[in-house]
């Protein structure tokens, strides 16, 4: 089948199905918000929503058209699957939710990647049919930025491993089945060393999740508190002492998809709209901020068509993620930015004029993927070290072990 072709009958298809699932529709034209500030019951049935949908996608065969057949996918060009996307972002009423991205572009890559034949067969036939989701159980209270400094530590016992540790900021997990864990297995080697990546199931005994109540009302993060959690050995994702490499591929994963920020936050025509309505849009310091928010959704497009030579050639998510996250979180910036100065103190009072208080959803919860996926900071280290071939940050604890740092910090 064409391209044409083919986007004309999933367009059909698209119509057809999301009319008949009776899906709830969003018509609020400033849906700005960059984080769920909903109810638990709510936010569930949103999840449920999208179990369907999926479940609709992969009984037709649109779950994962360019996946290769043997593990459920289309075996389709990029191509194909990036014009699905697009049709789906423009056809289907349900507002996006980040637990089904994690799923869906983070954690079943992984699997499909790096994960055993028994793996792929156990997790991506249910994750792509969304019976299954999945968060990630990466950051700690005191390993968020250095992300290798975890100290959740799985100790083996026989066939089984038995986890202890704290987890935060988890996006979905009240709503997850299973996380992506990574862990200290031998805190006797440098802290990239002595991880290793395990699958978790959220219901096994000692796993307890609390929701966080965010400055913009939801509870999209959560902490995850494991007490001596059994995990069997044929839930260890990648080989022992490699969880860095696992954890890497899957960050790579989300850097690589952050280019695409056309269903998160506030985009330019919506703060034209604002502009407009206020009598505002030939304000010149106005005029000059929406222009910004302009050209980065244009880089945004650039980003997406080199994302699709990539995958087109096979290459695997680079480093070059990187530098589509900094340019995705400019622009989410860059919408605050323009958002304050259209409102004014329209922003912090609502007046009932539409399309105005709703942007101060948008100003709280934008700060919040300046750190998600690895700060701006963490971001800029890896694109001067490994795509300008910058010499590299200094590092004191360089030569030594994860337990000779702990031991330094503590006594410091």
């Amino acid at each position: 089948m064409s391209l044409p072709a083919f986007e004309s009958q999933a367009r059909e298809w698209i119509l057809d199905t999301t009319a008949g699932l009776g899906f709830d529709r969003v018509d609020d034209p400033y849906d700005v918000a960059v984080f769920h500030d909903m109810e638990f019951e709510q936010e569930k049935r949103l999840l449920d929503q999208h179990r369907m949908w999926q479940r609709a996608k992969f009984e037709a065969g649109y779950a994962a058209l360019d996946w290769p057949a043997e593990v459920g996918g289309a075996g389709l060009d990029s191509s194909f699957a990036d014009a699905f996307i697009r049709l789906e972002n423009e056809h289907c009423p349900l507002r996006p939710h980040e637990l089904i991205s994690v799923t869906m572009h983070l954690i079943a890559p992984t699997i499909n990647l790096l994960g055993t034949a028994k793996q792929k067969e156990v997790f991506l036939p249910p994750m792509l049919c969304g019976d299954l989701l999945a968060c990630q159980l990466f950051s700690e209270p005191d390993a968020g930025s250095d992300l290798a400094n975890v100290s959740t530590r799985a100790v083996r016992d026989g066939d089984d491993w038995v986890v202890t540790g704290q987890k935060v900021w988890t996006s979905g997990a009240q709503f997850a089945g299973w996380g992506e864990l990574v862990a200290r297995t031998d805190p006797d080697q440098p802290k990239h060393a002595g991880l290793t990546a395990f699958l978790v199931p959220l219901d096994a005994r000692g796993v307890t999740v609390r929701p966080i109540r965010q400055m913009s009302g939801g509870t999209s993060f959560n902490e995850v508190f494991l007490d001596e959690v059994r995990i069997p050995d044929r839930l260890r994702l990648g080989e022992i002492g490699k969880g860095w490499s696992v954890a890497l591929t899957t960050l790579a994963f989300e850097r690589e998809g952050g280019s695409d920020s056309s269903s998160i936050g506030g985009q330019f025509s919506q703060l034209v709209s604002t502009a407009e309505n206020l009598g505002r849009e030939h304000v010149p310091r106005v005029r000059e901020l929406i222009a910004r928010v302009y050209l980065r959704q244009k880089l945004a497009q650039v980003d997406t068509l080199l994302d699709r030579q990539s995958r087109a050639g096979g290459e695997a998510p680079t480093a070059g993620g990187s530098i589509r996250k900094v340019q995705w979180v400019d622009k989410l910036t860059a919408v605050s930015a323009a958002a304050r100065a259209i409102l004014g103190r329209d922003l912090i009072a609502d007046t009932g004029a539409p399309g105005t208080f709703a942007w101060n959803a948008h100003v709280l919860g934008a700060p919040g993927y300046s750190i998600a996926g690895g700060t701006d900071q963490i971001q800029r280290n890896i694109i001067a070290e490994r795509v300008l071939g910058l010499p590299p940050e200094p590092r004191a604890d360089r030569g030594l072990t994860w337990r000779e740092v702990r031991a330094a910090q503590s006594t410091a």
